[in-house]
């Protein structure tokens, strides 16, 4: 297999604080990895790294891109601005923006497209809404819908099931499924170890340092993925109480 993504002993620091320390990774073309870990243990982070909005202070990042492709990113939505008057469908639009050129003319397909992304999450009947109108959930499906209109190679999710019932979760789960047997590369942040023992392969253990990678079994049996262990309260020996603010 390929590799989509590298990281080779990657540091990222927040004002003095180091939120990444020393991080190797590898994720390959087409896998389905699950970044787990505790509160404040650089999962947000290394995503938005991988995505290009934080830069390492050091190491070396190679992202592997067929020609065309393109890397989708769903922040947590907590830290997304909802007051910004635009519907529904327009703001799901918004992930074609790559696509469009300089004209930045939305096409009769493209709306098309993207209606049909929001029936997949679960909005039907809902496009002409004004985003400030939606529900935490309702939020972020839209935030959703709009990451499989730009139909992505390398697919970043933080915590994408918050706020959504298992219903949905379902629906969701099932077009993460559809990606991988596309061979996109999705990296998915998530705390719930249910949802990662049953459908991801891959799993990446983190707690500011790289605490184990591989696949998600062998994870489980090491007991660095545990229903034992309270994820959220491992700590990395030197970071227990800061990160909480950008990370969660």
């Amino acid at each position: 297999m390929s590799v989509a993504v590298a990281l080779e002993n990657v540091s990222v620091q927040y004002a003095r604080r180091r939120a990444l320390d020393n991080i190797s990774a590898v994720f390959e073309s087409g896998s389905l990895t699950a970044v787990a870990g505790p509160n404040g243990a650089g999962k947000s982070t290394l995503l938005k790294t991988i995505a290009g909005i934080l830069r390492p202070v050091r190491g070396t990042m190679k992202i592997n891109l067929p020609v065309g492709g393109s890397v989708a990113y769903l922040p947590q939505t907590a830290n997304v601005q909802r007051e910004f008057p635009m519907s529904v469908i327009d703001a799901v639009c918004t992930g074609f923006w790559e696509h469009v050129g300089n004209t930045h003319a939305i096409t009769p397909l493209m709306r098309a497209e993207a209606k049909h992304a929001l029936d997949d999450v679960g909005l039907a009947g809902l496009e002409n809404r004004q985003i400030s109108e939606l529900s935490g959930g309702q939020f972020q499906r839209m935030l959703f819908a709009r990451v499989i209109v730009q139909n992505a190679q390398i697919i970043l999710l933080d915590e994408p099931f918050t706020a959504i019932d298992g219903e949905t979760t379902a629906r969701l789960i099932q077009i993460l499924l559809r990606w991988h047997e596309e061979h996109r590369t999705v990296i998915c942040v998530l705390h719930d170890l249910l949802l990662i023992k049953k459908y991801f392969p891959e799993s990446f253990v983190l707690a500011g340092k790289c605490l184990g990678s591989g696949h998600t079994h062998a994870m489980f049996e090491q007991k660095l993925l545990s229903f034992d262990l309270d994820m959220v309260e491992i700590q990395t020996p030197h970071d227990h109480d800061h990160e909480h603010s950008h990370d969660h």
